[in-house]
């Protein structure tokens, strides 16, 4: 299913809202399953998460959800015109 990008959080972890929605509010918490970055704020962090930013940010996402994680988030397989968001981290 189809996604916008709303909000990036970090290297790993960023909102989205469906498609339709034109209010731009934040809907679901999502975590790219197999990836794990480095935590903010080191410098590492900040690096992942402006990388995942200019990769994904507003844009249209498709996600495979796999699980939801302890905090809530949906862990999924993310894809971004076809292709696997994981692999172009």
């Amino acid at each position: 299913m189809s996604f916008r990008v709303v909000r990036v959080i970090d290297g790993d972890t960023f909102h989205v809202a469906p498609t339709w929605s034109t209010q731009g509010k934040t809907g679901d918490r999502v975590r790219i399953a197999d990836v794990n970055a480095p935590e903010l704020p080191s410098v590492a962090g900040l690096s992942a998460m402006h990388k995942l930013e200019t990769l994904i940010g507003g844009r249209i996402v498709d996600l495979y959800t796999r699980a939801v994680d302890p905090y809530g988030r949906l862990v999924a397989d993310v894809y971004l015109n076809g292709q696997n968001v994981t692999h172009l981290l």
